[in-house]
């Protein structure tokens, strides 16, 4: 091997090994702030920055980076019921079956998750709009009666256009079926609709956004005190809103694609 060829060789590993601490870097502070946010997304989050530093780098090569600094997302399974559907209240259709919204507003799916901590559980209610997955409106308290989910439903009513014609998804709880919380949703102009058999697939896409919250944003943990779980909750409600990007959105971030709407 000629001289020119073995420093150009060492040249071009030393800034392979260079470009990947660069990756690793990046990926590292974003693990900071979302320590639980998987490879696809945190590879969307950074690419702008690696093309700006001249570094290209495929899926494939980034995982196999990824998988040799131990950084792979290990998903864990945990589950408890926080639906009450034996109640005398009257229930409703599901609307949403073979309907897909086109923009923003026009379907709510709202959901109910514990929290544990060793003073017991708390509840946090939440309200996503199904276009842009962004969570308009949630409320964390220390009981399942419906107040929690009256709040949270109250913040995603103020951010409604006027004259809103929505839907406003759920399951059979008794939260959502209670006179209160249906007198609200007529008010404010939302339609009811309502799981009728499979509570967990029929209301997936709010499931799946408790499953992010506990996965990726530590609200499967359990805390000390419940003024922590609270305090979590609001900075994980934050970074999913404003930093999390969706596969389903193409990558994009749930704020960027409400506003943009």
């Amino acid at each position: 091997m000629s001289r020119q060829n073995f420093y150009k060789i060492r040249t071009t590993r030393k800034r392979k090994q260079l470009d990947r601490q660069l990756v690793l870097q990046l990926v590292r502070a974003e693990r900071a702030l979302q320590p639980k946010l998987g490879c696809r997304k945190i590879l969307a989050l950074i690419g702008s920055e690696l093309e700006r530093a001249g570094i290209n780098i495929g899926r494939d090569l980034f995982f196999e980076l990824m998988r040799d600094n131990d950084m792979l997302i290990k998903r864990t399974k945990q589950g408890v019921s926080t639906t009450n559907s034996r109640h005398s209240f009257a229930v409703y259709n599901n609307l949403i079956k073979d309907y897909i919204p086109d923009d923003v507003h026009q379907v709510l799916v709202s959901d109910i998750t514990y929290i544990r901590t060793d003073e017991g559980f708390v509840y946090l209610a939440l309200v996503m709009d199904a276009f842009s997955r962004k969570i308009v409106g949630y409320d964390c308290r220390d009981s399942l009666e419906a107040d929690g989910c009256l709040r949270a439903l109250d913040r995603s009513i103020r951010q409604l256009p006027k004259d809103s014609n929505g839907i406003h998804h759920s399951d059979r709880g008794s939260q959502y079926c209670c006179h209160r919380y249906v007198d609200k949703l007529k008010a404010g102009g939302l339609h009811v609709s309502m799981t009728e058999e499979n509570h967990c697939y029929e209301n997936a896409m709010a499931e799946r956004l408790n499953g992010i919250l506990k996965q990726e944003y530590g609200l499967g943990s359990t805390f000390k005190y419940k003024r922590d779980a609270y305090r979590v909750v609001d900075q994980a409600v934050k970074l999913y809103n404003t930093r999390r990007p969706h596969q389903g959105l193409g990558y994009r971030i749930p704020e960027m694609v409400h506003r943009a709407a």
